[in-house]
């Protein structure tokens, strides 16, 4: 098998990466990362990107050169990960199980940017003794449902009462709250968007008040996505935008953003794959299935110009069917063949590395540090 990094600087080398491969379009790439960072400025929010989409210490670096001001991880060992990268202010998503409040204390004393959410008595309980018996300070925020109902506190009475066990733990410290409405990320259309995305900002805004008016700092209010930005920022609740998936533009989000501005990036992932068998008249076997692209969405859509108008279908763990091509001209094993995909975030998590090409040249091959880490 080819070495990748062997080819890097060789003009042509693209089309010699062993496959499937996840290759990235670093000028695509880097396009997508300065137009967020200019969204961002011009809102007058801060911008910390969601690396649960792209999971790259290299990429959270180059977030981090645009302004970004740090880094959010859905999971413990993504931060874990990231962090011993050299990733920095990183925020970690998701309430953790208690018995991991020790391993959130070590992030913190290594990263005193470090904050995570709490939404429950029980996670306040094990990281205020976690990080007591560390002689540490963990900064914390309070997560709202703002109607996605898979964590946060539901109410701002509960909010509160948080806030008060929060407070009552030496080792904690109460920055904000964050509210993520994840269920209106895909929202075809922008005013259904905007509408869905004014529901949950309320909710937020009411824990907000809830919090102040009970004597609580709030100076971090954070949430949104990248289908949700114009709508966040016009409810002016949020202070930080959360995106993520921005930076690759993957199929499902393509689809339903469509030409609004919140859906104006460019697709700078692809998986590529070869054509392996084309005996059969309908279609061709290319070499990626499965086992190299997320499947909880729409399928792949082939982007290499002469197979552009031809249905992928899944072809079992290994393989993908690719229908025949318009013109009639017969294909040949080892045609190489890019893909759109379709759900970024878990089609990355099935990779070790990223090609960065520009053109048809290998620029680098770059580790997915946190790949595979969710525990």
């Amino acid at each position: 098998m080819t070495d990748t990094h062997l080819l890097i600087g060789i003009p042509g080398g693209r089309a010699r990466v062993p496959t499937p491969a996840l290759i990235v379009d670093a000028d695509a790439l880097d396009g997508n990362i300065e137009r967020m960072a200019a969204r961002a400025r011009a809102a007058g929010v801060v911008l910390r990107p969601h690396g649960k989409s792209h999971k790259s210490a290299h990429i959270a670096a180059l977030q981090a050169a645009a302004g970004a001001a740090g880094l959010c991880c859905a999971k413990l060992g993504e931060a874990e990960a990231l962090g011993a990268a050299g990733v920095t202010n990183i925020l970690v998503t998701s309430p953790v199980a208690p018995a991991q409040a020790v391993r959130v204390a070590a992030c913190a004393a290594s990263d005193p940017g470090f904050a995570i959410v709490v939404d429950h008595s029980a996670g306040v309980a094990a990281l205020g003794a976690a990080a007591t018996a560390a002689g540490l300070i963990i900064t914390v925020l309070i997560d709202v449902d703002v109607g996605l109902g898979r964590t946060g506190v539901h109410d701002p009475a509960a909010a509160v009462a948080l806030a008060g066990l929060i407070a009552a733990e030496p080792g904690l410290r109460l920055a904000g709250v964050q509210g993520y409405a994840g269920h209106v990320q895909h929202v075809a259309g922008r005013e259904p968007r905007a509408a869905a995305v004014a529901q949950g900002s309320a909710r937020l805004a009411a824990a907000v008040g809830a919090l102040r008016a009970a004597g609580h700092p709030v100076p971090w209010v954070t949430g949104g996505g990248t289908g949700s930005f114009a709508a966040d920022v016009a409810d002016g609740v949020l202070t930080e935008v959360q995106p993520g998936s921005y930076v690759f533009m993957d199929v499902d989000y393509a689809a339903a953003l469509g030409s609004d501005p919140d859906g104006g990036f460019a697709t700078s992932l692809f998986v590529a794959a070869t054509v392996v068998s084309v005996n059969h008249p309908a279609w061709v076997t290319v070499d990626a299935g499965l086992k190299a692209f997320a499947t909880d969405g729409p399928v792949p859509v082939a982007v290499t110009p002469r197979f552009a108008a031809c249905p992928y279908f899944w072809f079992g763990d290994e393989h993908g069917g690719l229908g025949r091509t318009a013109d009639g001209l017969p294909v040949e094993p080892g045609t190489r063949v890019d893909f759109a995909v379709p759900h970024c975030d878990p089609t990355v998590d099935r990779y070790s590395d990223y090609v960065f090409v520009r053109g048809d040249t290998v620029v680098a091959v770059v580790p997915i540090d946190a790949a595979r880490c969710s525990q």
